[in-house]
This record gives structure tokens, C-alpha cells and sequence, in this order.
């Protein structure tokens, strides 16, 4: 197995470990802090929402990249390569920064103008990995 195919494995494994235990958090002890944290009524539920949202699409792409990591272990392309430091990204601003503004007041709301550009790159990472993928079948049909 190749270095790289090993290393996004590796990122995917722990970011899917990181993505259960915010989860658990999510589900056990995330309300409580929000409580503290002075949130409550309809805005405690959406920083509920938000962080559920960021904690399941971390997950789902932590586990593309570990299916990354095995494809390029095959021989896999630019485009896969691309998608995988797409969804990374993606991760970082997108799930990352909804995690921030769970906890944050006013202040930072700014950071809200960035997360889109995570949710981008994350398509940009799928799409990326369908033309590499529809590369791969028309390279091994060809004669």
C-alpha cells in the first residue's frame, strides 16, 4: 500500500473517530454547555441542529476519504488526489467552523460568510471523484 493511499486512510480514520465522539458529545452533554452558555428556546435548538449537521457530514466525508485512500491504492488519478484534499477542506471550513459558531455569540458571526466555501469544496470533492471515476471506466474499456 502507497504512502498516500495509507495517509488519507489514516486522516479519514481519525476524523471519523473524532466525528463519533463529538457525536457522543452531541448527544449527551452538548445541550447542557449551550444551557450554560446562556442559549435557550428556538436558538439553543438550532446550535443543536448546526452541530449535528457538521458532526454528520464530517463523518460521511472522513469515510470518502478512507475509500479515497483504498481507490488510489489501485492506481487512482489527479482528480481523486483533488477530491480528497477537497473534502478535507470541506471538513475544516464547512464542519469545522459550524462547530465554532454552535458556540459562539454575535461576534463571530462573521465566520458564517466562510462556511459556504466548505460546502463548495466538498461538491467540487464529489465531483471530482465522479470524472475520475468515469476516466478509470473509459481507460479500461479502451482496447
Amino acid at each position: 500500500m502507497s504512502t498516500i493511499s495509507r495517509r488519507w486512510i489514516a486522516i479519514g480514520a481519525l476524523l471519523a473517530a473524532i466525528g463519533v465522539a463529538l457525536g457522543a458529545y452531541s448527544a449527551h452533554g452538548l445541550r447542557g454547555t449551550l444551557e450554560k452558555l446562556g442559549y435557550a428556546g428556538d436558538d439553543l435548538y438550532h446550535r443543536l441542529a448546526i452541530f449535528e449537521t457538521a458532526v454528520r457530514y464530517q463523518l460521511f466525508h472522513a469515510i470518502a476519504l478512507i475509500l479515497i485512500g483504498l481507490a488510489l491504492d489501485r492506481g487512482g488519478c489527479k482528480c481523486w488526489r483533488f477530491s480528497a484534499w477537497a473534502f478535507l477542506i470541506g471538513i475544516v471550513l464547512f464542519c469545522g467552523l459550524l462547530k465554532v459558531l454552535t458556540f459562539t455569540g454575535d461576534d463571530w458571526k462573521w465566520l458564517g460568510a466562510v462556511v459556504p466555501f466548505g460546502g463548495a469544496a466538498m461538491i467540487a470533492g464529489w465531483i471530482s471523484l465522479a470524472i475520475g471515476a468515469l476516466r478509470a471506466i473509459r481507460t479500461s474499456a479502451s482496447p
